[in-house]
Order: C-alpha cells, then structure tokens, then sequence
C-alpha cells in the first residue's frame, strides 16, 4: 500500500491495505506492532501457534507477509481450513468483501476480481510469489450456505473458481446439525440434573447421500451449585465420521445444590401453610 516513514493508521486501515492491495508493508507493520517487544518475529510464532489450533498440519509460517522464503510454505487444504476459520469474523467479512476503499489520499481497490464477477462472492484474498505462482482463495455464499475455493500455483484461477462454484452450488445442501440451545446432554450430580444445551447453531454443506452425525463430550461429575450458561462440554460434529466442527455445550439453566434448593422451596412456602402441614401430620 506504499506506507511513508512516519505516516499514522489506525489498525483497520492496515488491514484494508493489507487484504484489498496485497499490501506486504501493511503485513510487516501489523506484525511488528502486535508482536510488541518481540516485533514481527513473536507475530511470527503466533501465526504457527494457531495454524497448529486450526489442524493445519503442512503449514509453516516464516514470515507476515507470505512472501517467499526458506521454510515458509503451505497447501491448498490448510489454507481452506484458515479461510473458513477468518470468515467467521464479522470484521474480516467486511474488509474482505470490500471492492474499493479510501485510506488517506489513496483508494484502493481489491485485487479479488471475483467480487464483482461471481454472484455471492464474499471475498478473500489473492497473491503471487515467484515461487508459489498465482495464488488465491474465495468464499461466495448462497441461500445461506458458504462455500471456499483454493488454488495454487493457477494461471486460470478466475475460471477454475467460477467453475468450482457453479459446481458445489449444484451438488450440495445446508444441513443443520443442532440448533441453538437445543438439548443435547445431561448430567446427574448428587440428586440433580443438569441439562447441557448448544451454545449455537452449527450449519455445515453436504453432499447427496452424506449424513452429519453428533457426538456430545460431557464431563462424567460436575461441581455444584452450575450458572446457567455455563460452560459444560462440547458437542462434536462430523460428516461421514470425519470431525468438521465443534459447538460449545452449556448449562440450559441455574442448578443449586440439593440441600439449598429444598431450603429455598421452604422460604418460599407462605408461613400458614407450612403450620397447616406441621399440625395436619
């Protein structure tokens, strides 16, 4: 995005300069500045650590930017893997579905030729190296349902993408796996239950003939007196048993100790009708 020595940005600014422009100066500054003493090398270590988070197992950050370099490489899975992670991020969307934008006295305009081409494109984001050749990875959203498209090293990628949304389009459906607060556990605890609900919605594309089944990872005893919503467990998602999301399991609703909750009842017994049951006996 060509920064000039001494120029001040707010961070949003940055980060349009870095996914609309490919801004390689924008990567270095937010790395370096996020890193804070450790710079962009600690920034660096921080990408690694969440590529591990994410199950991005052939994926090895040496640098911000993406720029070629000795032991810096990745594959077109762990890249979808990352995109589909990032465009769960409201913010992100915006600034990755943003075609142009004004930052000081430039305005900048997306490489992602897709925006203005291909009917739900929702973003992402280009590059080219000498080595990695044409890069780039897209989202388009239809009724509802997102799909990721990822090539390397492409010389037609606009075409392969169309195509390979014109084809998950086609062959694919939105299948609900759980609702939110939709009861998917319980569990017993000294003369109480406690009943474990989804903490969201998880929506995940099929194809003809697959199924998503769900797993709900519960904790065997559990402390008392539990807060509604909190945390429980999880609720793992998979498709054809392959894991491909996971929901957070939470408390439906206030659980007290036994012994508190029958003290409670008693306070809230109007006085003449506990004397009544008293001399009834």
């Amino acid at each position: 995005m060509y920064l000039a020595e001494g120029e001040t940005l707010t961070m949003e600014e940055l980060l349009y300069g870095l996914m609309l422009p490919s801004g390689n100066d924008a990567a270095e500054c937010i790395a370096d500045h996020c890193g804070g003493e450790g710079g962009s090398r600690q920034f660096v270590a921080w990408m690694n650590e969440k590529a591990k988070m994410l199950g991005m197992t052939r994926t090895a950050f040496a640098n911000p930017s993406g720029l070629d370099e000795a032991g810096h490489r990745s594959c077109a899975l762990d890249m979808a893997r990352l995109a589909a992670y990032a465009m769960r991020d409201p913010t992100f969307t915006r600034i990755a579905s943003t075609r142009t934008a004004r930052v000081g006295a430039r305005t900048m305009t997306n490489h992602n030729k897709l925006l203005a081409k291909y009917p739900g494109c929702i973003g992402l984001k280009t590059g080219y190296t000498g080595d990695a050749g044409r890069t780039l990875v897209t989202c388009a959203e239809r009724g509802g349902m997102r799909l990721i498209a990822v090539t390397l090293n492409d010389g037609s990628d606009w075409a392969d993408h169309t195509a390979l949304y014109d084809y998950g389009f086609s062959v694919c459906r939105r299948e609900c796996a759980v609702k939110r607060f939709e009861r998917c556990g319980e569990i017993a605890r000294g003369g109480a239950t406690v009943t474990a609900v989804a903490k969201e919605s998880f929506f995940y594309p099929v194809l003809e003939g697959e199924e998503l089944s769900v797993r709900a990872e519960l904790p065997d005893t559990l402390d008392l007196p539990v807060k509604r919503g909190q945390a429980l467990g999880e609720l793992i998602i998979l498709c054809g048993g392959m894991e491909v999301g996971r929901v957070a399991l939470v408390s439906a609703g206030n659980v007290d100790v036994p012994e508190k909750q029958a003290q409670k009842n008693t306070k809230k017994t109007p006085l003449a009708e506990r004397l009544w049951n008293l001399f009834a006996a």
